[in-house]
């Protein structure tokens, strides 16, 4: 038995699967500007007695689209309460597409203390592919040795 399938439905299920299609392609988030925080530690402590260990830290904002630049235009270090410690920028950076830019932290810095953060503000003219934005951290005493990462959180969205 030959049946033929009316138009209509051929028409309905292309429509569906189009829209599913599109539906997966839409799945990565695009941005044209935020402002993030990212927790950074200029210590922190161990041991029973809560020994400080000192960190040298770094914050790396990398472009993560392959087309379009990103402005950073404001990248501000605050301690653990909150109050404004230094201004990274004088004036906006541009990143180039899949390029990243840096800032470290001495590890005899330790005006941040165990709850510093950065706030970074960037925007783009394109909608892009979200940034990645991470404190790397790494300290070093006698034989031992300890690093860690910690990825930023959205706060605004522009």
């Amino acid at each position: 038995m030959n049946r033929k399938i009316p138009a209509s439905v051929l028409f309905l299920v292309t429509v569906i699967v189009m829209n599913l299609q599109g539906a997966y392609a839409s799945e990565i988030p695009l941005s044209r500007g935020q402002s993030v925080y990212i927790a950074v530690y200029s210590h922190i402590y161990s041991g029973d007695r809560g020994h400080r260990f000192d960190l040298a830290a770094t914050l790396s904002i990398r472009n993560t689209d392959i087309k379009h630049p990103i402005t950073v235009f404001s990248v501000t270090y605050y301690d653990s309460e909150g109050k404004k410690v230094s201004e990274y920028l004088t004036e906006p950076v541009q990143i180039a597409p899949l390029g990243t830019i840096r800032y470290t932290i001495r590890e005899s810095d330790k005006r941040g203390g165990s709850g510093a953060n950065f706030l970074v503000k960037w925007k783009s003219g394109e909608a892009v592919n979200i940034p990645i934005m991470e404190s790397i951290m790494i300290g070093t005493k006698n034989q031992q040795g300890i690093s860690f990462t910690s990825r930023g959180q959205v706060l605004q969205e522009k």
